[in-house]
């Protein structure tokens, strides 16, 4: 028996610590878009360095893009991709899943 190659990549992305609560961090956030701070400050438990790690990670796989603005100051945000976006509508059901089998 084969397992699904599209299953394996997925789960190659989503079994990491942190990807998927980063992604879903994302959605939830206006225009899909936050600052570093913001992502640290809320998802409490990450390192700072693991959260750089995991950033660079899901730009890598294209999920998500690293906006840099100069005016007086460097301002630096992620934001999901359409390719993230798609991927973040796909956990909805697990999400529903796990809303109803936890505990």
């Amino acid at each position: 028996m084969n397992i699904c190659p599209y299953l394996e990549f997925s789960m190659q992305i989503l079994g990491k610590k942190w990807n998927g609560l980063i992604l879903h961090y994302l959605s939830l956030c206006p225009n899909r878009e936050a600052h570093f701070s913001e992502i640290k400050r809320d998802l409490t438990d990450i390192t700072p360095r693991a959260l750089s790690l995991k950033l660079s990670e899901l730009i890598k796989h294209g999920l998500i893009e690293k906006n840099v603005q100069s005016a007086s100051q460097v301002n630096i945000s992620y934001q999901l991709t359409e390719k993230g976006q798609t991927l973040t509508a796909a956990l909805a059901p697990l999400q529903a899943w796990a809303k109803q089998f936890k505990d």
